[in-house]
């Protein structure tokens, strides 16, 4: 097993932040791997693989957290962990985009 941690720097860009939606994505895909995941946020760190630590983050839009990560495959997890925040979770679309769907009735 590799020991020596490897970390990547993410920023929250949906606009809901990490709610419980992309929170569960990031647990669903971390647990695939079995590197050792945390994530960062300032000063306080918590277990990637946990969805309720995770929500204690209280990473809204903007926020830049560190993914921290240990194991034979944590290259891959951090790459993967990364393109779902670069992907927003798939939960991009912005507030103004939302309420014009809803004026149009669409």
């Amino acid at each position: 097993m590799n020991d020596k941690a490897s970390t990547r720097q993410v920023k929250v860009s949906n606009p809901q932040g990490l709610h419980a939606r992309p929170a569960h994505a990031l647990v669903n895909l971390a647990s695939r791997f079995q590197a050792e995941i945390e994530v960062i946020r300032d000063h306080e760190r918590v277990d990637g693989k946990s969805i309720l630590s995770i929500l204690t983050l209280a990473a809204e839009q903007g926020t830049e957290l560190i993914i921290e990560a240990r194991g034979d495959d944590a290259k891959d997890a951090l790459d993967a962990l990364e393109l779902l925040f670069l992907d927003g979770f798939g939960d991009t679309t912005s507030s103004d985009d939302k309420e014009t769907s809803q004026a149009d009735g669409t």
